[in-house]
């Protein structure tokens, strides 16, 4: 048996390594490390509640539009506050226009281009894809990145600026859209929908979106030939390289429900646990320092009762992520378990055959983009300009509150508590502390420690591009999973 350190990743927010052992060129057990520790936790200690608004959102730089919807939801909800309806729908196209530029963003930048490096050239579809991909010269990029910044402005006209906005309130939204305003936003989605039907998807995204089975997936690849649009490409390659049957973890799943409209979420809450779906009750969820660089190795916490303090001293520590769990499970977060939960058929069909694997995960992504997009159209409809748009209330001396709610990468959760009026515990899980976290008190590796387990591993890599490609297709965080 060898062992080898992959990392630092190209293409990752944040720093991640990985230390692999293989055998009989597999990969048979993984530790993953995040290595940079970061502290808003601790930072937040002794603000004023809404001071979180400040500091939350520059936990991360591509997802901090989520960040401070959990964390105006913590608020809201210690504060009992409701948000207007023109609040949940400014909210809701706010926070789409950052998943969906951001889950773009991943398929054409960091995923992608993967597949056109020189360990591919004799396949026969490795010219296509060089031209198509290759970083900085892939002429995919060229197209992407104007479309990208196009749809971007929806969040300048709804929230002034990303990253780091703060048009998003407890109660609601700090900037009302005019009448002429919900014009424009409808025709920036429309034209990036358009980039998604011609370039992307070469196809309406209701087809996309009404794909049923694995069957009505490939019978839709076949039916144009697979240079037509980027899409077919992917599904190209993964039949080629046998993606599906790469990077499968528990299937365990979990999403706290995506997009609130009057008291009901587009995507449903819920968990699979053992093949079973069956309700989320958060007070399912625990976090432990076994393998961590924290204090406290030997304990457990709920969130709300959780314990940032960083050391050195448990000679077990490999990470400075913690270790997250449900039921005391280790559970996979992000687009795909979103879409199972909800009963998707497709994404159902492609777990029910392989699991959770690099080819499914991909492909949720892309059928989340093709349902939200024709979905922020009719969000936009529905504002009403001569409406309020925020509710204002009073921060209690003592209060308490959960702040859920699903990023691109799956479900993120603020726990706050207010004493005297200050915070004096702000703790935070993010999509990829569960996905990338370490082993726990029962020594279970987290879900991407067993998602490598079985990765080939060719002669002489120092980090092997299936590993690469199984890591990617979690789209790590780890600014967000070290916070």
């Amino acid at each position: 048996m060898s062992r080898i350190v992959a990392g630092p990743f190209n293409r990752v927010e944040g720093d991640l390594e990985i230390t692999l052992d293989i055998a009989e060129n597999k990969v048979v057990s993984a530790e993953v490390n995040s290595p940079l520790y970061r502290g808003f936790e601790r930072i937040l200690l002794g603000h004023k509640p809404m001071d979180a608004l400040v500091y939350t959102p520059r936990i991360c730089g591509i997802c901090s539009v989520t960040q401070s919807v959990a964390s105006a939801r913590a608020l809201a909800d210690a504060m009992q506050l409701s948000m207007p309806l023109n609040g949940e729908l400014c909210t809701n196209l706010v926070l789409a226009n950052e998943n969906i530029t951001d889950l773009l963003t991943h398929f054409y930048l960091f995923f992608m281009p993967d597949f056109a490096r020189d360990v591919y050239a004799q396949q026969d579809w490795f010219g296509e894809i060089h031209a198509r991909f290759k970083s900085t010269s892939g002429t995919a990029s060229a197209q992407m990145l104007p479309a990208r910044a196009d749809f971007l402005h929806l969040m300048g006209i709804m929230a002034g600026k990303w990253p780091h906005t703060l048009s998003l309130q407890p109660g609601g939204v700090a900037k009302a859209i005019e009448a002429k305003e919900r014009i424009r936003l409808l025709a920036i989605i429309g034209s990036f929908k358009r980039f998604l039907e011609t370039t992307l998807f070469g196809d309406e995204l209701t087809t996309i979106a009404q794909l049923a089975s694995e069957k009505d997936l490939w019978d839709w690849h076949e039916q144009q030939p697979w240079q037509s649009c980027d899409f077919r490409r992917f599904l190209h390659i993964a039949r080629s390289l046998e993606l599906q049957s790469l990077g499968r973890a528990t299937d365990q799943l979990l999403s706290y429900g995506a997009y609130r409209i009057n008291g009901k979420n587009l995507w449903k809450e819920g968990c699979v646990l053992g093949g079973t779906a069956v309700p989320l009750d958060t007070q399912d969820i625990m976090e432990d320092h076994a393998y961590s660089w924290m204090s406290e190795p030997e304990k457990s916490h709920f969130p709300a009762e959780g314990v940032t303090v960083p050391s050195l001293d448990n000679e077990a520590g490999y990470s400075w992520c913690k270790s997250p769990r449900l039921n005391q499970q280790v559970v996979e977060v992000g687009p795909l378990a979103r879409q199972v939960i909800n009963g998707h058929p497709l994404a159902k069909d492609l777990v029910s055959r392989n699991g959770a694997n690099v080819l499914s995960r991909i492909v949720a992504r892309l059928l989340e983009i093709a349902i939200v997009v024709p979905q922020m159209e009719q969000w936009v409809k529905q504002i009403d300009p001569g409406a309020p748009f925020c509710h204002h209330g009073e921060m209690p001396s003592e209060a308490s509150g959960i702040g859920l709610v699903e990023a691109a990468r799956g479900s993120l959760g603020h726990w706050l508590e207010v004493k005297q009026g200050k915070i004096t515990n702000y703790q935070i899980i993010a999509p990829t502390s569960w996905n990338f976290s370490p082993r726990d008190l029962a020594s279970q590796p987290g879900a991407l420690e067993q998602a490598v387990v079985g990765a080939p591993v060719m002669d002489g890599e120092k980090t092997p591009v299936s590993v690469q490609h199984i890591v990617r297709s979690f789209d790590p965080c780890m600014a967000c999973t070290v916070h």
